[in-house]
């Protein structure tokens, strides 16, 4: 684990996979299907870590391939706007789209649709990584989405390999959203020979699960993962709090208590803090309080990439939260 955080303290990162456009209906507490305006915003797993990282004081470029249309110009311009270096975001021809997701800021019958035919970023090739030169970074992150699909998938392998060559650690947010994938079979399989190659793991209980075969079996595949190389791994449980596996060892952590607007962005931001605050060089039990802080922040705002942290919006909320204290129980692995 040490070494890992010393990799970091560079806080330079290539982050891989998707940028989006959101759209929001407005005011909160809206439903889609009653809609009569809504609120747009930059959206996807890896564009919402990059922009959260830089938000926080690192630095990030974004790895991916968007529409050559008005949907992906909407994208660069809105990694511009965080800061986000945009020099490796390809555009792509031809009747590729730039996601689109529609989601509710609600929790009680919250709905979130998604557009990912033909998606631009599943477009990414060997090329596209290959033209990246990694020494400019200290570690690589990215979501499990870029592995749903061809060429994507052989390109984020083929990532992986150039990284580790390099020294750099792979960072791996599982994030499994099945409506990406041709089958759970083959889902199971990509996923668990990408968490096998990485560094640092974060997941929640079912995706754990899903990759073990069966959520009852969850906490004993991270387990495994953490035995067989991997420097960290982070075991989420929802609103009982996470399980950090490192250096042989298992803490127990809890969530803040917040209000919640809705349940989505909670994970992208809370890899973001983890990051963040390794690169600052604080504690593993601190940083992976700061990611915490920074999931509950999101799920408060309207919003993802926009309701990011900042420095001071963390500073904030932490001197007016206390610490949660670790669940009692935990699951059986």
């Amino acid at each position: 684990m040490w070494a890992l955080a010393e990799k970091l303290r560079g806080g330079r990162y290539l982050v891989m996979g998707r940028v989006g456009m959101d759209l929001s209906p407005t005011p909160p507490g809206s439903a889609i299907e009653h809609a009569e305006s809504m609120g747009v915003a930059m959206g996807g797993s890896s564009a919402n870590i990059a922009a959260g990282l830089v938000k926080l004081g690192a630095q990030a470029a974004l790895l991916t391939c968007v529409s050559d249309d008005a949907v992906g110009r909407f994208c660069r311009n809105q990694l511009a706007r965080y800061g986000v270096d945009a020099r490796h975001v390809t555009t792509v021809t031809g009747e590729y789209r730039t996601s689109l997701a529609l989601y509710e800021t609600r929790v009680e019958d919250h709905q979130s649709v998604i557009y990912r035919n033909g998606a631009a970023d599943f477009q990414m090739t060997r090329a596209n990584v290959d033209a990246v030169d990694f020494a400019r970074f200290d570690a690589l992150v990215t979501a499990g989405t870029v592995f749903a699909a061809e060429p994507s998938r052989e390109a984020a392998f083929h990532a992986f390999a150039r990284a580790r060559a390099a020294g750099l650690p792979v960072i791996f947010d599982v994030d499994y959203r099945p409506y990406s994938w041709p089958s759970p079979k083959v889902a199971e399989e990509v996923l668990s020979r990408a968490g096998a190659l990485a560094d640092l793991i974060v997941a929640n209980d079912e995706e754990f699960g899903f990759m073990a075969g069966g959520i009852d079996r969850g906490l004993a595949k991270a387990r495994a993962l953490a035995a067989d190389g991997a420097a960290l791994v982070i075991y989420k449980m929802g609103p009982e709090g996470a399980i950090t596996l490192a250096g042989g060892a298992e803490t127990r952590s809890g969530v803040f208590d917040v209000d919640p607007l809705k349940p989505t962005g909670a994970g992208d931001s809370f890899l973001a803090g983890l990051l963040a605050a390794l690169t600052g060089g604080r504690p593993l039990e601190e940083a992976v309080l700061r990611g915490s802080a920074c999931a509950a922040i999101v799920v408060a705002r309207p919003g993802c990439a926009p309701a990011m942290p900042d420095t001071e919006d963390l500073r904030a909320f932490l001197a007016a939260h206390p610490a949660p204290k670790p669940v009692a129980h935990s699951p059986e692995g």
